[in-house]
Order: C-alpha cells, then sequence, then structure tokens
C-alpha cells in the first residue's frame, strides 16, 4: 500500500484517513457496544472486559493498559466495523493507529455479525492453523 520509505508528511497526510485517527478509545469502544452489543464483542475477541461485568469505562480502562487487547480491538474497528482494506504485510506489522489509507477512500457499512457466524468463522481459522501446522511438520522431516 505504502513505501516503507516514506515522508513523514506524506505519511501524516496518508495516516489523517485512518478511520483511528483523533477517535478516543472510549468512542471506539461506544460506537462498537452500540451496534454489535457486548456479547458479539466477546465472541469475536475473548477478552475478559467484553465478558466479565463489561462497561465502556472498565473497557477503556483495560485497553489503555494493555496494548496487545486495544491493538486487536482496533483492528476489529478498522477491518469489521469500518471494513476498511486489509494492510499491507508492512502496514499489518505498524500499530493500526499509524496505518495509512489512500486519501478519499471511505469506511463501508459495519459487517454484520453474530455468535454463530464468529464460531464458524474461528472454528475455521483453527482448522486452517492445524492443516498448515500438519503441513508444515512433515516438511521438516
Amino acid at each position: 500500500m505504502t513505501d516503507p520509505i516514506m515522508s513523514d508528511e506524506l505519511r501524516i497526510e496518508l495516516q489523517k484517513n485512518n478511520p483511528l485517527h483523533g477517535l478516543k478509545i472510549e468512542d471506539m469502544i461506544q460506537q462498537l457496544v452500540d451496534h454489535y452489543g457486548w456479547e458479539i464483542l466477546d465472541a469475536a475477541m475473548r477478552m475478559n472486559c467484553f465478558n466479565t461485568k463489561p462497561s465502556v469505562a472498565s473497557s477503556v480502562k483495560y485497553l489503555k493498559k494493555t496494548e496487545w487487547a486495544r491493538e486487536r480491538v482496533e483492528n476489529f474497528y478498522l477491518y469489521r466495523f469500518k471494513r476498511m482494506p486489509k494492510a499491507s504485510e508492512y502496514e499489518y506489522n505498524l500499530p493500526p493507529r499509524a496505518r495509512t489509507f489512500p486519501h478519499g477512500l471511505k469506511p463501508r457499512e459495519p459487517m454484520e455479525l453474530t455468535v454463530e457466524s464468529i464460531q464458524l468463522s474461528q472454528a475455521k481459522a483453527a482448522s486452517a492453523f492445524k492443516a498448515r501446522s500438519s503441513r508444515n511438520r512433515f516438511k521438516r522431516r
């Protein structure tokens, strides 16, 4: 998507088109809860802050302290809620807030999810991972 040796000015300009740019964690969580609800967020991301007595305040507190969890929620927001195009390999290695999107690219309608659709997707991913792992095990022998 972008050149790793991009000028800082260009990166800042492209980053302004990132739906996370200037978005507070609290506002992001509130949008996700309003659209999906706690049950779907818990099923999709498997985080205790969405399961045990969930609230926006407690989720924000946890996400501010836990970088990997915040990045998981930000990825969910970008690619399932805003349905932005998948990041390049280089961009995917950056934190979600540092990723760039071409100027004029507009987010699409949120992906419609159910607990069942999430569980099916997770089962397919686990099966694919298991198949890849067993193929790699045989290659090493």
